[in-house]
Order: C-alpha cells, then structure tokens, then sequence
C-alpha cells in the first residue's frame, strides 16, 4: 500500500542546511495498524507530511496504492489526498461554525458528491462512530472525546485507502484515549490500513507494528503483540 525508498528530506535554514530524513526505507501493507514513533525533531512529523503529500521529498521513491507521488501540483497533491488518504488530527480540525454531520459530510462536497448523498454517508459514518444522536451539534457542544469521534468519521466518509492520524489522542485524558484507540482498532479489523504518529508508548502498543525514528533514521521497525485498548477502559 505504501512504499517508501532512499527518502531524503532538509529544509534550508538561512545559509544553513538541515537535513531530517537521511535515507528512509519503510513499507505498509494493506490493512497494517503501524505506529510511527519518535522524539522532537526525529523526522516523524516531516515524514507524516510527505505521506499526507502535504510536503515532497528531495530524493528518493514514494509510492502509495501502486502510483508514484512525485511532482505533483497542487491540484494533483489535492485530488489525490482526497481519493486516497483520511487525516485525522491531534487538535480535531472541526469548522466550529458546522454541524457534526457538515463536518462529516464536507470531504463529499469536494468530490461533488449530490447533497442528499452526502447528508445519507456522513449520516452513516456518525451511526459508525457512536454519535448519530449528536448530528446537530456544534464542535463547541461537544467533548474531546466525542469532537475526535467526528473527525474519525469525516476521515472514513469518503472511503480511504489510508488513514494518516497524527497525534490523535495527544489532546485527550487516558480513558477518551483509550476509548479512541478501540474506535481506530475496530476500524482496522475492518481492513483499512491506519498509520498513528505518537508519543505515547501505551498508544503505541495498541497497534500491530512499531516503527522508531532517531536523527532522521529508523532505528527499529518491530510487530508487537497488540494490546486491546478496551482492556484498559
């Protein structure tokens, strides 16, 4: 599913160069839960980046489902975002003025989706995630929790390859991240491939497979025994 090779990444900095990603290898398969992990300033952020196509490496091969990611333009990098990838954030990225179904249902907008369809599949996706009763509320009518739970369900509305979830429990007490984690596990035994950025070694073993960075590098790449986050809550 995602096939990375010889990955190069620096950043010019004044008269200075620095360089955060110095020769990544790394592939997922379909329907892997990979946690990528790693201190400030190790390159997982720049490398979530370049995943999301939200950033283009200097050298190096990027290939995700079979397609090169490679000099795209804008508009390419976009099209293909939304036909491929679902992002979920550490700080939810809700439209504070929308509904938890607009939210939901606005990645379908810029597939040009009709609005009745639109409406049914964020509907739907709510139902998925346990808040369908909530549909008419503002982000600021709801929890932590719940405000992650929407922005899982605007990540799965338009059907992704992969869902690329940085720091998604990051702003979340232990028990709302465990509860999250079991979300993100159910939608993983489904078969869709997640990969989650975090600090959070608990976090962390609540995937399949560990992946650590250092200094621009991976240093260990290990499949874990799975730690069933409902065993916590």
């Amino acid at each position: 599913m995602i096939e990375i090779s010889n990955l190069h990444k620096s950043y010019r900095m004044g008269a200075n160069s620095l360089h955060v990603l110095k020769g990544i290898n790394f592939n997922v398969e379909e329907g892997e839960l990979v946690s990528i992990m790693g201190s400030s300033g190790s390159g997982k952020s720049t490398l979530l980046n370049i995943l999301g196509m939200l950033d283009e490496a200097d050298e190096g091969s990027y290939h995700l489902d079979g397609v090169p990611i490679k000099n795209l333009s804008e508009k390419q990098a976009a099209k293909y975002r939304n036909k491929f990838l679902g992002f979920i954030f550490q700080s939810f990225n809700l439209i504070g003025y929308k509904s938890a179904l607009d939210n939901v249902a606005l990645p379908l907008y810029y597939q040009g989706m009709a609005r009745s369809e639109r409406i049914d599949r964020a509907m739907s996706y709510l139902e998925k995630v346990g808040l369908a009763q909530w549909a008419s509320h503002l982000p600021n009518e709801l929890s932590g929790g719940q405000k992650q739970r929407v922005a899982i369900a605007r990540a799965l509305a338009s059907d992704p390859k992969v869902l690329l979830a940085d720091e998604p429990t990051g702003a979340l007490d232990t028990k709302t991240s465990y509860e999250v984690m079991d979300l993100i596990q159910e939608i993983n035994d489904e078969g869709r491939t997640i990969l989650v950025v975090t600090h959070e070694h608990d976090i962390a073993q609540m995937t399949k497979r560990i992946v650590n960075l250092k200094d621009g590098l991976i240093i260990e790449d290990t499949l874990v025994s799975q730690v069933r986050a409902l065993s916590h809550v």
